[in-house]
């Protein structure tokens, strides 16, 4: 095992944006729950989002924070939450692309019917992930300065890689696009024959300001997002092949969009106590023997990321009881016994 979670934490005072994912069903919304809980408890102002398609927030809290708003955790004095909803981005991203494939049309003087080509535009897969990052970066930006702690809960694997990558994709793409408005602007300014007059009108250009204020934002989120004393990725398993082998997968993924990688949580850890219990039948006993097996290969391979072992709850994990048990299991360290 490396570094603690509690001693990771300490040699990052400034640490702001915590992010955790893994495979699905591993337990990455009560790690971040666990996070957060222990944050508010010490006393820091804390925010909890989840960036899932499919929020379990309300689930684990037991406690209604769904509408895409900031909601105070009851029973939290310190701990507020929020289940992003993307409906109201993806509309407004309707209206701006369709509004501006119009004046590019109408610009160009191309005279065809724009609505499939819109319809195309606004309905492709990553639509709904750019929505999404366009969110955290306005949590990570407007909320930024708000709170002491900001915890993202991601969603699985494929989904949480791509919605990071934005970062840097977002960046390439709007280098691109600001230069080809450049060119475009600088050729009309070149045809014309009232230069003044164009030169003026170009300054307002409606397309290159939402570029170029894209492309600012998009600046900001990339400095905190690669800044490794304000963030970091944290990486959830279980003892098992498959979540093993995608956390290993995922840390190459998140190390080349250089967000900053803080280590990896081992959650559903049997302890000991429990096969040595009179009575355990023989399913406990082989269960327990395939997560030690699975224990010294998480040790092999990730040894020196490893953070903390979250027990296998004889209960559910929902509520502040349970969320507090989780918390504690990050802090000590320790394998259950």
């Amino acid at each position: 095992m490396g570094e603690t979670f509690a001693k990771f934490i300490e040699s990052k005072p400034n640490l702001k944006f915590m992010f955790t994912g893994g495979k699905g069903g591993v337990g990455k919304t009560i790690s971040a729950a666990g996070i957060a809980y222990y944050f508010a408890e010490r006393g820091e102002k804390t925010l909890i989002v989840s960036l899932n398609p499919v929020h379990s927030l309300s689930s684990v809290f037991g406690q209604d924070l769904w509408g895409g708003q900031i909601k105070q955790v009851k029973g939290a004095p310190n701990l507020w939450a929020c289940e992003v909803d993307i409906t109201e981005t993806v509309n407004r991203y309707r209206e701006q692309i369709a509004r501006r494939l119009r004046e590019f049309m109408k610009w160009a003087d191309i005279p065809i019917n724009p609505d499939p080509f819109i319809e195309v535009a606004t309905t492709n897969p990553a639509f709904e992930e750019s929505a999404m990052f366009d969110d955290m970066v306005d949590v990570i930006i407007k909320q930024g300065g708000e709170y002491d702690r900001i915890i993202f809960d991601c969603a699985a694997v494929a989904n949480a890689v791509r919605l990071l990558g934005l970062s840097k994709i977002y960046g390439l793409w709007l280098s691109r696009m600001i230069k080809s408005r450049e060119e475009a602007l600088a050729l009309r300014v070149k045809l014309s024959f009232r230069k003044d007059k164009v030169l003026e009108e170009i300054k307002k250009d409606p397309m290159m300001a939402d570029l170029l204020s894209m492309n600012e934002r998009m600046k900001k989120a990339r400095v905190l997002l690669n800044d490794h004393e304000k963030t970091a990725f944290f990486f959830v398993t279980t003892p098992l092949a498959l979540p093993i082998a995608v956390v290993k997968r995922f840390i190459s993924m998140v190390e080349a969009f250089d967000i900053p990688v803080g280590g990896v949580f081992v959650n559903m850890v049997m302890p000991e106590s429990v096969v040595k219990k009179k009575g355990a039948g023989g399913y406990l006993v082989n269960k327990f023997k395939e997560q030690q097996g699975y224990l010294e290969i998480i040790h092999r391979d990730l040894g020196e990321l490893v953070r903390a072992y979250i027990p296998m709850f004889p209960t559910e994990v929902t509520g502040l009881e349970m969320i507090k048990k989780v918390s504690d299991a990050l802090l000590s360290g320790e394998m259950p016994e």
